[in-house]
């Protein structure tokens, strides 16, 4: 089940939102290509990513920041950005340009300090811009939980597009974090689940004071848990590809 898109336009040009996606794309451009080897893996990931046990025992705090603008693979990268540009938009159209970048970098902290607290005796590095974009999630579901969402849902060879309130699409995931993080063996499977878990957590409780000051559930029945503007419509244009009927 992927999000590809929601209904919820925003009001000002998204600058931050461009600039985050832009930095990790062009980190990755100029890093991820000439890394030809395992040992050139080993040495660029012992030096940028955040790993546990060397938090713990008390000097590279600075990966924390710098593993989140580091990716381990094209996937990675592109669905990290996919939810970002679906969800960051809104939140920086509430939260400002400066107060968005600030919401990013603390879910980022969130995320890291879970991880640790999770294992903090692995040597297992974390790389990506997940945990501070669970953060953007967990905010959008505070202000906008029936929001509609387009899912691209696939199930063996079936695809189809299905529109969905926020409240399921992000409800769903977090689930299936939170479950991962309980389940999976102690190297996650190579998902660092829990730091989804504290980005997504840290993302709510620094929007829960906004949603207060906007009237708490007060809020959510003016505007029935939707946003605040016109929600954009899509329409699919048609196929060019020829119906064949089958004959009688």
């Amino acid at each position: 089940m992927f999000p590809i898109r929601d209904h919820n336009p925003s009001g000002r040009t998204p600058y931050v939102t461009y600039a985050l996606i832009a930095i990790n794309v062009v980190v990755f451009l100029s890093t991820w290509p000439f890394i030809t080897s395992q040992l050139e893996a080993y040495r660029f990931f012992n030096a940028w990513a955040m790993i546990p046990a060397r938090v713990t025992s008390g000097y590279g705090w600075e990966t924390i920041l710098t593993s989140m603008f580091i990716h381990g693979g094209w996937m990675h990268l592109l669905g990290n950005m996919l939810f970002l540009w679906i969800f960051g938009d809104n939140m920086e159209d509430g939260l400002g340009h400066a107060g968005f970048l600030g919401f990013y970098l603390v879910a980022g902290l969130a995320a890291a300090l879970l991880q640790i607290a999770g294992d903090p005796g692995s040597r297992i590095p974390m790389v990506g811009a997940s945990g501070a974009i669970a953060g953007v999630m967990g905010g959008y579901l505070m202000l906008f939980p029936r929001a509609r969402v387009d899912v691209l849902l696939i199930f063996i060879i079936f695809f189809r597009v299905v529109i969905l309130p926020a409240w399921i699409v992000l409800g769903v995931w977090i689930g299936l974090q939170v479950f991962s993080s309980l389940a999976v063996t102690a190297d996650g499977g190579g998902v660092a689940y829990l730091a989804h878990v504290g980005g997504f957590a840290a993302g709510l409780a620094m929007t829960l004071p906004i949603w207060l000051r906007r009237g708490g559930i007060g809020y959510w029945r003016r505007t029935h848990g939707r946003p605040p503007h016109p929600q954009a419509e899509y329409e699919l244009s048609k196929s060019r590809i020829p119906v064949v009927r089958k004959r009688r």
